[in-house]
């Protein structure tokens, strides 16, 4: 991880911290990979479409509201299905199917998977979030999931967080998801911060690109399987393989600047 003068300026200016949570904080990336397979494998197999890869999750799905990510993989495969409505059944006839239908199945599988197996938190992870708040820095959950309350309580952090901006608080107060800034941007407003005050964590292509828009002080991008160069290509300004890296740094830097 490389620790020049720039990169400790702005890391000693952090106030508050901006977590994504499935990837970053919690290893639910993996569930939700594995929904999507579910949902995907069979579904393009019987469309007679190219096979589902966990590069279609990465390229099209990752990072991003639900049903945006239906649409955005059937639009790779060149199949349109009408939107439909938030309360379409999982399970319809082929015929009946819509964006949001499908949208519904795969969370239906997420659900299932998360009471079955539960999940944990990156101890790296928690031990950066440990770190950042003993320094008196504020943190917020930024996530495009509306699971994001059941996983973190699940991953026991539900009352690490008074602030989290979730699908269903975008959806509520008409916010565009990732890779538009402005979930991100809604929580520096909740921490009482401008977002030149704030960072953002992410492991998702679509989350870097969206605090690479904001005008945040700092984007952290934490490489779960997108790769150190796309992530640095699409905004990340310092890339870890886990958070605990960054806490000699935010130790030395605060001490420096004291």
């Amino acid at each position: 991880m490389p620790d020049t003068p720039s990169t400790s300026a702005t890391i000693a200016a952090v106030r508050g911290w901006l977590f994504d949570l499935d990837g970053v904080l919690t290893p639910t990336a993996t569930v939700h990979m594995h929904a999507w397979a579910r949902l995907f494998t069979p579904y393009l197999e019987q469309h007679g479409a190219a096979p589902y890869t966990d590069a279609d999750y990465f390229a099209y799905i990752d990072g991003k509201p639900r049903y945006d990510g239906v649409r955005s993989l059937l639009e790779s495969r060149d199949i349109h299905l009408p939107e439909g409505e938030v309360t379409d059944a999982p399970n319809q006839p082929s015929g009946d199917e819509t964006v949001r239908g499908l949208g519904n199945r795969k969370n239906a599988a997420f659900n299932e998977t998360l009471a079955e197996e539960g999940v944990a938190a990156y101890p790296a992870s928690v031990a950066f979030l440990d770190a950042v708040q003993q320094h008196g820095c504020l943190v917020a959950v930024v996530s495009s999931s509306k699971n994001a309350p059941s996983v973190l309580a699940a991953a026991g952090l539900a009352d690490r967080f008074e602030v989290v901006v979730d699908g269903a608080v975008a959806a509520r107060e008409g916010l565009p998801g990732k890779p538009a800034p402005d979930t991100f941007l809604r929580a520096a407003e909740q921490l009482g911060l401008e977002p030149g005050e704030c960072a953002v964590v992410e492991d998702a292509e679509s989350g870097v690109r969206a605090g690479a828009a904001g005008g945040f002080a700092h984007v952290v991008g934490v490489d779960r399987g997108v790769g150190r160069g796309t992530l640095e290509r699409l905004g990340a300004d310092i890339v870890v393989d886990e958070l605990d890296e960054l806490i000699p740094l935010l130790t030395t830097t605060r001490e420096s600047t004291a």
